[in-house]
């Protein structure tokens, strides 16, 4: 499973892709991650800061409610936010 849901917190599992055309959620990547496209280069932390961008429009939560837990310089990354009306109609809608 991509994600775990631990009373207020969501815990993300995402492969990344950066320097893309777009920023977007993309398919499952096999059953352990979602795959998201970042348009920033994976240069000095600025595909990291766009992703928590992204997440943070996405799901309408405070960028720095949006945490790392691993994988902050590889490809697989484990983010934490809290959990939100607008991530469960996402959900619903994978």
């Amino acid at each position: 499973m991509f994600y775990e849901i631990h009373e207020t917190k969501v815990s993300l599992r995402i492969k990344a892709q950066p320097a893309a055309s777009k920023n977007e959620f993309c398919e499952i990547y096999g059953d352990e991650a979602i795959k998201i496209r970042i348009k920033a280069p994976a240069v000095e932390g600025a595909a990291n800061k766009e992703l928590v961008k992204f997440l943070s429009k996405s799901f309408k939560v405070p960028k720095s409610d949006i945490i790392f837990k691993s994988g902050q310089n590889s490809k697989i990354k484990i983010v934490e936010f809290p959990l939100t009306d607008l991530f469960e109609t996402w959900l619903e809608k994978m």
